[in-house]
C-alpha cells in the first residue's frame, strides 16, 4: 500500500493537513470516490426510486438496488432479499427488536446480552424486556474482555430466545468467536444477533459462514456517508416478521380497512429511501475491495502493534483489555493515572490529534470493570506511522502537562 496515495484519496486530510485522526471506531473519513458517488447521484440520477416509470426514476432505482447487491456480495448473504437498508446499525438493531422481538418474546423468555455491548445492542433489548416481561441477562467477560464458548453454553437455558453479541468490541477491540456462538445458540433453539459495526469495515465478514441470524452494520464506519445502514437477516426470519415502519412503498395493496405488504426487502423500507447514501455505500465497498482486506488487516495490525508496544512502556498508562496487540484489532482503550479522560482528549486535541473520551456507549461494561470512563484511540488503514508517533509523544506528555511528574 502506498500510504501517501491512500491519504490523498481523503479530502479531509488536505483540508486539515495537521490532523491525526484516530477516532475511526466512531466514524471513518470519506474518500473522494464516495463523495463523488453521492454528488453524481444528486447531479444525474436524482428521482424517487421504485416509484416512477420514467427513465430518471428507473436509473435511481438501479443505483439503489445495485448497492443492495453490492452489500449482499460484500457480507456473503444468500440473497439480496436478505439486505435491508436502514439509517444505521442502531436502527437495524431496533428493527429486529420491534419486529422480531415483539412478535416472538413473552414473559417467561430470556434475553442474553454480552456485558460489553454498545448501548445500541443493549437498550432496545432492555426496553423489550420491560414491555414483554422477558428476563434480561448478561454474559460477563474476564478482565481482558474474553468470552468463551463454554461460558455461553453454561449461560443459555431452554428459555433463552435471543443472544446479542458484537463481533468486535468497541472497547476491547477483541474479536469474539461468533461462529462458535452461533452453533451453540442454534443447538439451544436461540436466535443470535450480531453487531458488526466494528468488524465489517475491518475484516472479511461472511454471514453464512458465521451462521448468524441477524447482523447489523453502519455505512459511516466503513467510509460511506452517514445515514445509511444495513440489516442482514435470514430470509425465513424476515419473511415472518411484520413491518417496522408503515407508509409508502412498503405495500402491495391498500383498502380502507387493511393492507397487504410488499415482498422482501421492501417490506421494511417505508417512505423515500436514502438512495444517495446507498450510492455512497456502494462506492465505499468498491473502494475497500480495490485495496483488499489482506492489505487492510495487515496495515491495521501493524499500526495496532506499533501503538500497543509503545503504550505498554509508558508509566501510569493502563490499556483496557488483552495483554497482546493482536487481540485489539485497531482499538486501544486506556486510562492515565490521575487524569480524567476528558482532559486526556483535550490535550490530544490541542496537538491536533482526534481521539475519543467517555464511556463509549458502554456504561455497564465500565461499571463492571470498575472504571467510570476511558480514552480510546482507533485506527483505520489510512492512518500511518506518523499518526502513531504523534499519538505516543502526546500520551507521554499528558501527566507532565497536567501538573504531574515535574
Amino acid at each position: 500500500m502506498n500510504l501517501n496515495t491512500i491519504k490523498s484519496d481523503f479530502p479531509v486530510f488536505a483540508q486539515y493537513p495537521e490532523l491525526a485522526y484516530l477516532d475511526n471506531s466512531a466514524t471513518t473519513q470519506k474518500p473522494k470516490a464516495v463523495l463523488d458517488a453521492v454528488l453524481q447521484y444528486y447531479r444525474a440520477e436524482n428521482a424517487n426510486p421504485l416509484r416512477g416509470l420514467y427513465d430518471l426514476s428507473v436509473r435511481a432505482t438501479e443505483v439503489y438496488e445495485n448497492a443492495r447487491i453490492a452489500v449482499q456480495k460484500f457480507i456473503g448473504a444468500a440473497s439480496e432479499r436478505e439486505i435491508i437498508f436502514t439509517r444505521n446499525a442502531t436502527e437495524s438493531l431496533n428493527l429486529i427488536v420491534y419486529s422480531w422481538g415483539r412478535t416472538n418474546l413473552h414473559a417467561d423468555d430470556e434475553i442474553l446480552v454480552l456485558i460489553s455491548e454498545h448501548h445500541s445492542n443493549l437498550l432496545p433489548w432492555q426496553n423489550l424486556s420491560r414491555e414483554t416481561g422477558a428476563k434480561l441477562r448478561f454474559l460477563e467477560c474476564d478482565e481482558f474482555g474474553a468470552y468463551t464458548p463454554e461460558s455461553l453454553r453454561n449461560a443459555l437455558t431452554p428459555r433463552t430466545k435471543i443472544f446479542a453479541a458484537a463481533q468486535i468490541s468497541n472497547i476491547f477491540g477483541r474479536l469474539n468467536p461468533i461462529s462458535e456462538f452461533a452453533e451453540i445458540c442454534h443447538k439451544n433453539g436461540t436466535v443470535i444477533v450480531c453487531d458488526g459495526a466494528q468488524s465489517v469495515p475491518h475484516i472479511p465478514v461472511d454471514v453464512q459462514a458465521l451462521g448468524v441470524d441477524f447482523l447489523a452494520c453502519s455505512g459511516h464506519k466503513m467510509l460511506a456517508p452517514m445515514g445509511i445502514g444495513v440489516l442482514y437477516g435470514k430470509e425465513e426470519l424476515l419473511a415472518q416478521m411484520p413491518p417496522f415502519l408503515y407508509g409508502g412503498e412498503m405495500i402491495e395493496y391498500v383498502t380502507r380497512e387493511s393492507a397487504t405488504y410488499a415482498e422482501l426487502p421492501h417490506k421494511f423500507e417505508a417512505g423515500t429511501v436514502n438512495a444517495a447514501g446507498a450510492a455512497g455505500l456502494h462506492a465505499a465497498i468498491d473502494y475497500i475491495r480495490s485495496i483488499g482486506f489482506d492489505a487492510i488487516t495487515a496495515r491495521e495490525a501493524a499500526l495496532t502493534k506499533l501503538a500497543f508496544d509503545a503504550v505498554k512502556e509508558i508509566p501510569h498508562v493502563r490499556i483496557i483489555g488483552a495483554e497482546t496487540a493482536d487481540e485489539h484489532h485497531g482499538i486501544l482503550t486506556f486510562t492515565v493515572d490521575g487524569v480524567h479522560p476528558h482532559d486526556i482528549a483535550a490535550v490530544f486535541d490541542s496537538d491536533n490529534i482526534a481521539i475519543r473520551a467517555g464511556h463509549h456507549c458502554a456504561q455497564p461494561l465500565h461499571k463492571f470493570l470498575g472504571v467510570p470512563s476511558t480514552a480510546r484511540m482507533s485506527i483505520a488503514f489510512y492512518n500511518d506511522e506518523q499518526d502513531i508517533e504523534r499519538f505516543i509523544n502526546t500520551l507521554k506528555s499528558i501527566r507532565r502537562r497536567m501538573g504531574y511528574d515535574r
